[in-house]
């Protein structure tokens, strides 16, 4: 039960932010001008946040549930596991700062933070999971990183492709045919399950003994986290029509 409970919040977090990393990735290239940026950004307004609660959860089953190999995780990736939570604060503080003030500068420089957390994010998971997945070191690391990294950048492009409108919109589904979002959407979704599985049965997964008492507390919550993401997605599921929140 432990495992499946594992495996139900990473691979959550893997499609649901991946999306939201995936449209970061690529606000360059989807925003031309400052009111299509601000467009892109009101297409993952409403998902971002809760889509981190999902990672937050994961690592507090790693830990209450599997101890050793938290440990082993974050002392054999340190580095990876820094770059990661650095760019998820830049991309964060870029995500709620650049609307703060008016100025081009200004926008610009948080702009390029989210652009720049996106891609940290992508290619640190990238790397935790070739390290899990392959086990490689050295240069042919880079391999399964810029595999993750694109694969995010497809999702990504997929989810906006359901959100925007108009130019954004078109350049958003260069890979989904046109009118193939879904379609587009659904199979980089399995892609990134696929993924999540394969590095999860090469771990060892080995329940402490701790964490039993903790297993029904987590089941109650997770019915409650999927109904509040089934009505945040249900709620914002038409097109973005202007700027949001942020």
């Amino acid at each position: 039960m432990e495992i499946f409970v594992l495996a139900f919040f990473a691979l959550g977090y893997l499609v649901l932010a991946g999306a939201d990393i995936g449209v970061g990735m690529t606000l360059p290239y989807l925003g031309r001008t400052p009111d299509e940026r601000r467009e892109v950004i009101a297409a993952i307004a409403p998902f971002f946040l809760g889509n981190e609660v999902w990672l937050v959860v994961t690592a507090g089953v790693l830990a209450g549930f599997f101890p050793e190999l938290e440990g082993e995780l974050l002392s054999g990736n340190y580095p990876l596991i820094v770059a990661l939570l650095l760019s998820w604060v830049a991309r964060d503080a870029g995500l709620w700062l650049r609307g703060r003030l008016a100025g081009r500068r200004w926008r610009a420089w948080w702009d390029g933070a989210i652009v720049a957390g996106s891609w940290g994010l992508a290619m640190s998971l990238g790397g935790l999971l070739g390290e899990v997945l392959l086990g490689l070191s050295g240069p042919l690391a880079l391999l399964p990183v810029a595999a993750l990294a694109a694969l995010f950048a497809t999702h990504g492009l997929a989810f906006a492709g359901l959100r925007l409108r108009g130019e954004p919109r078109r350049r958003a589904a260069v890979l989904s045919g046109g009118a193939g979002e879904v379609r587009t959407y659904a199979l980089t979704a399995a892609a990134l399950l696929v993924v999540g599985v394969l590095a999860g049965l090469r771990l060892p997964l080995e329940p402490g003994t701790s964490g039993a008492m903790l297993v029904p507390v987590v089941l109650a919550m997770m019915p409650l986290m999927v109904a509040a993401q089934a009505w945040v997605w249900w709620t914002f599921r038409h097109r973005v029509t202007g700027p949001s929140y942020l």
